[in-house]
């Protein structure tokens, strides 16, 4: 359990605001100054600064919010642990291609595995993930996006092609174009923060492309409609193939092949990791959850 002015310091981080902050602890404003003035006394540093009339952490601030969340994680899991050692609850996170369509079969065998197990599974972007990890919302999170793996400890899950798709009608899929001539089509894409936008927008860049340079973009947060509106040759899509072996195998969409200035085909792919919070600890009551990686080491 940690200290109470600890619990007013992370509300403030969170809300970046005093009055917020003592409404949602249900004190006043002056003791919530009081409790970090006490902090900043304390650890002899200025943890918050006015710039601008806006309030914000000062670097040594964001050191202590980082190391408060994983005191603050590790004292919850030491609680789950001592008053119910022989039970394991997990608070997973997972982005929506692994999440709707790869999560279900590796909780299922943990749970066959490990029967008196608690499983809470959130579907998320990568963003919204990786910032349950710093705040110990998560105990790990099966990510395809990019993240920083000097920051975050991770375990390859598997490598999975990512393609292009169109409708059998569109004359992209009669044969290799490049990736040039892609722009004068309408992009179907997720929203900002998605792992799978991501890993096209670097794509496009690595050929001199933005998403922005398509015809038109339309925003869309979820498979479904994605790969309908592709179907109904709307436009083109790039996602993993994870998510359209049914419709690949039916024929009711097609891939792109595409190819590079100098003809030479392009084969995408990217990793899907487990990525954890190094210093939050605990791993090794989650350690054989399954993955797809041969020797399951951590990285």
């Amino acid at each position: 359990m940690l200290d109470f002015r600890l619990y007013t310091f992370l509300n403030l981080c969170r809300t970046m605001n005093y009055t917020h902050t003592a409404r949602e602890l249900c004190i006043t404003q002056p003791a919530v100054t009081q409790h970090i003035h006490f902090l900043e006394e304390h650890y002899g540093c200025k943890l918050f600064t006015y710039e601008k009339k806006v309030l914000r952490l000062t670097p040594k601030g964001e050191i202590l919010k980082k190391q408060v969340h994983a005191l603050d994680y590790r004292s919850r899991k030491l609680e789950e642990l001592l008053k119910e050692p022989e039970k394991l609850r997990l608070r997973i996170g997972a982005t929506k291609t692994i999440g709707d369509y790869l999560a279900a079969p590796m909780i299922s065998a943990f749970l066959k595995k490990k029967p008196g197990s608690q499983v809470s599974l959130l579907v998320n972007n990568t963003a919204e993930l990786l910032r349950g990890l710093d705040e110990g919302d998560l105990d790990f999170a099966m990510i395809e996006g990019f993240f920083d793996k000097g920051e975050y400890g991770c375990r390859l899950m598997r490598t999975e092609p990512f393609i292009g798709i169109c409708s059998p009608d569109n004359p992209l899929a009669s044969g290799p174009v490049s990736v040039r001539e892609l722009l004068g089509e309408h992009l179907i894409v997720r929203e900002h923060g998605s792992g799978t936008r991501a890993v096209l927008e670097h794509f496009l860049e690595e050929h001199n492309c933005r998403v922005d340079g398509f015809r038109g973009v339309t925003e869309v947060s979820d498979f479904r409609p994605m790969k309908e509106l592709v179907r109904e040759n709307v436009g083109i899509a790039f996602l993993y193939r994870a998510v359209l072996e049914k419709e690949l195998e039916r024929g009711t969409l097609r891939e792109i092949r595409l190819t590079d200035e100098q003809g030479q085909e392009i084969r995408l792919s990217h990793e899907f990791n487990l990525v954890y919070r190094p210093e939050n600890g605990f791993r090794e009551r989650w350690a054989e959850f399954p993955s797809d990686c041969e020797d399951g080491s951590f990285i």
